[in-house]
């Protein structure tokens, strides 16, 4: 006897409204990393090899390229952690609370 096929779903995976939740929750948490990814390759890469020579120009006397090479990048990349955590916590909160609406929906039917 399986007891795969005798137990109930507690999770709902088979009701599409759950299935598009999850999807849902999937598509927002992958454009957040693409967004914090990108944002972090341009504060390091752009700010700090590929547009250094323009930083430099628009202050003379400060080396603008040189500081994101070295401090500016990891400090965007801290700030973009910090980002991440709250951003997903929020996501996270939202996502439970459809999940527990389907549930209370499914239940009650």
């Amino acid at each position: 006897m399986s007891s795969t096929s005798s137990s109930p779903d507690p999770a709902g995976a088979r009701d599409p409204r759950v299935r598009e939740a999850l999807r849902r929750h999937r598509r927002r948490t992958v454009m957040l990393q693409v967004v914090l990814l990108v944002t972090w390759a341009v504060a390091g890469l752009g700010c700090g090899v590929l547009f250094a020579d323009v930083l430099q120009d628009a202050w003379p006397g400060k080396y603008l390229g040189f500081w994101f090479a070295q401090q500016g990048s990891i400090l965007v990349f801290v700030v973009l952690v910090l980002i991440h955590a709250l951003v997903m916590n929020c996501l996270d909160v939202a996502h439970q609370r459809a999940i527990a609406g389907h549930a209370a929906e499914q239940a009650a039917s």
